[in-house]
C-alpha cells in the first residue's frame, strides 16, 4: 500500500500498518540530520495510482541503496516506482529506445551516451528552470549544467541530464602516522606538493606509489593524472576543447600536461621501484607501499574507490587518510575537481517523470543515500552531517568547495581514443617515449576516425 500527501507525523502514525512506511529506512521526523521539511513539502504532490519505471546501472547492494531513496518518493506522492538495474545498461537502454519501449527515466553512468540519445531524439529536455536550479544550487553549478546540456535532433542545445551521485578522483592518499613521524604537512597547493615530493626524496624516502596495470585496460590511471593536471594548468574551456578534439591532442598545452605527469612518474627517485616499475605495477597493488614498514612510499593519487584495495581492517582517518590533489596557487584556476557521476534523464515525458526530477531537487533525496555509503553530492543545501562517515563528509566538502567539476575525459572521448589509444599512449610515455610523439600518435588515431 502506498501513502499519499502525508506529513512526517502521518507517516510515523501509520508505520505499523502500512508496508510502504515500513520500507522507509529512516523514520520521517526522527533523525535531525535530515531535512524533513523538504519531505513534508514534497508530500503535497499527489500521484496516486501512477507507475514510474526507472532503469539504471545499479544492481545488487547499489540497487538496494537507490531503492531506499525511491521509497521516499513513493511515500510522499502515492506513486509506484519500478526500478530495474542492469550490468549491460548501456546496450539495454539503446535497444529499448529503438524498440519504442524505453523506461520513463534512465540513469546514465556517462554523459556521452546520454548526449547521443538526446541527439537521436530519445530524451526530453528538463527545461530552463531546472538548468537555473542546478546552476544556483550545485557547487560549480555551471559545470553540472554544461555536463548535462546536449544538442537535440534539430541541433538545439538544452539541459537533458540531472546529475545525482558523484564520484571523486582528485584525491591523494597517505598514512597520517608516516607524515607525523617524518614531520610532513599536508600540502595546500601544487607548488607545496612538488616541494614535498622533492623533500621526501632528498631525505631518502620515496614520495609516490604509482601503478598503471589493469589487464586489458592498463594505462587508465595515467589518463586520470593527465586529466587532473590539465585542469590545474589550463582553464576548463581548454579541457573541454581537448576532450572534444576541438583542440588537437598534440597541442602544446596537452603535451605540457603529459609532461607534468612525467615530472612525478618518470623520476626514479620519486616512485616506488623506479620509473620502470610504474607501467608494470597493477593499480590495485600500488597503494600497498603506503602501509609497509618502513613505508615504500608516502603518497598515492587515486579515486575515492581505492580503499577497496587497502589492507583488510585499515581504518579510514586513522590508518589512512586523504587530501585534495591541490591546484597551483600561481595559476589562478580555482579549485578544480575531476570525477565521474550518474545523470538522470526523462525518456517518456509525464507529470510523474517531471515530479521525480523535482524530487531530486529536495535535500531529503540526497541525504537518505548520504547517510548510507558510496554517495557524494554537489548539492549545497544537503546537510553534510548526514554523511555516514567523516571520510565521506570530507570528500563531500572537497566536492562542494570545487570551483570547477569536469568528468573523466577519457570516458567522454570515443572508445578507440579514451579506452585504447590514450591508455596505450600513456604506457608508452611512462616507459620512455616522448610526450610529443605519444600525443601525435593519439591524434593520428583520432584523425583516422573522421
Amino acid at each position: 500500500m502506498n501513502t499519499k500527501r502525508m506529513s512526517c507525523a502521518a507517516v510515523l502514525a501509520l508505520a505499523a500498518g502500512t508496508a510502504q512506511a515500513q520500507e522507509l529506512l529512516f523514520a520521517p521526523g526522527e533523525d535531525a540530520r535530515f531535512n524533513w521539511e523538504s519531505f513534508d513539502s514534497f508530500s503535497e504532490t499527489d500521484l496516486s495510482g501512477e507507475v514510474l519505471t526507472i532503469t539504471g546501472p545499479w544492481t545488487g547492494a547499489d540497487k538496494d541503496l537507490v531503492e531506499s531513496v525511491l521509497a521516499y518518493f513513493e511515500a510522499a506522492t502515492g506513486a509506484t516506482v519500478n526500478y530495474s538495474g542492469s550490468d549491460s545498461f548501456e546496450q539495454d537502454v539503446v535497444i529499448a529506445a529503438q524498440a519504442g519501449s524505453p523506461p520513463d527515466i534512465a540513469v546514465f553512468p556517462q554523459p556521452g551516451l546520454a548526449a547521443d540519445m538526446a541527439r537521436r531524439g530519445y530524451l526530453a529536455p528538463l527545461g530552463a528552470d531546472t538548468a537555473e536550479w542546478v546552476r544556483s544550487n550545485y557547487a560549480a553549478g555551471d559545470s553540472w549544467v554544461d555536463l548535462g546540456t546536449y544538442a537535440d535532433a534539430e541541433g538545439q542545445e538544452a539541459l537533458f541530464g540531472f546529475f545525482y551521485k558523484v564520484d571523486l578522483k582528485s584525491l591523494v592518499w597517505y598514512v597520517p602516522d608516516n607524515f607525523d613521524e617524518a614531520g610532513y604537512d599536508i600540502p595546500q597547493t601544487m607548488e607545496e606538493l612538488k616541494d614535498l615530493t622533492v623533500t621526501i626524496a632528498a631525505e631518502g624516502g620515496t614520495p609516490w606509489c604509482i601503478g598503471l596495470g589493469s589487464a586489458a585496460a592498463t594505462g587508465w590511471p595515467a589518463t586520470d593524472w593527465v586529466e587532473d593536471l590539465m585542469l590545474r594548468t589550463q582553464p576548463p574551456e581548454v579541457y573541454d576543447a581537448w576532450v572534444a578534439n576541438e583542440m588537437p591532442f598534440d597541442d602544446p598545452r596537452v603535451i605540457a600536461a603529459i609532461e607534468e605527469f612525467g615530472w612525478f612518474a618518470r623520476n626514479d627517485d620519486f616512485v616506488a621501484g623506479g620509473a620502470a616499475n610504474v607501467a608494470t605495477t597493477d593499480f590495485r597493488d600500488s597503494p600497498a607501499g603506503l602501509f609497509s614498514f618502513p613505508p615504500e612510499c608516502y603518497m598515492h593519487r587515486q579515486a575515492s574507490f581505492i580503499p577497496t584495495f587497502f589492507p583488510e581492517g585499515a581504518e579510514m582517518g586513522l590508518d589512512v587518510d586523504f587530501f585534495y590533489f591541490p591546484a597551483y596557487a600561481g595559476k589562478d584556476l580555482g579549485t578544480p575537481v575531476l570525477g565521474a557521476g550518474t545523470l538522470w534523464a526523462i525518456m517518456q515525458d509525464s507529470p510523474a517523470a517531471r515530479a521525480f526530477v523535482e524530487f531530486l531537487k529536495t535535500p531529503i533525496a540526497h541525504e537518505v543515500w548520504m547517510a548510507q555509503s558510496g554517495f557524494l553530492t554537489p548539492y549545497k543545501a544537503a546537510n553534510p552531517q548526514a554523511y555516514a562517515t567523516d571520510s565521506l563528509r570530507a570528500q563531500g566538502e572537497i566536492l562542494t568547495n570545487a570551483t570547477t567539476f569536469r568528468f573523466d575525459g577519457s570516458d567522454l572521448m570515443p572508445g578507440e581514443i579514451g579506452a585504447d589509444a590514450f591508455w596505450k599512449g600513456m604506457v608508452a610515455y611512462t616507459t620512455g617515449e616522448g610526450a610529443k610523439a605519444v600525443a601525435r600518435d593519439i591524434q593520428a588515431r583520432w584523425d583516422a576516425l573522421r
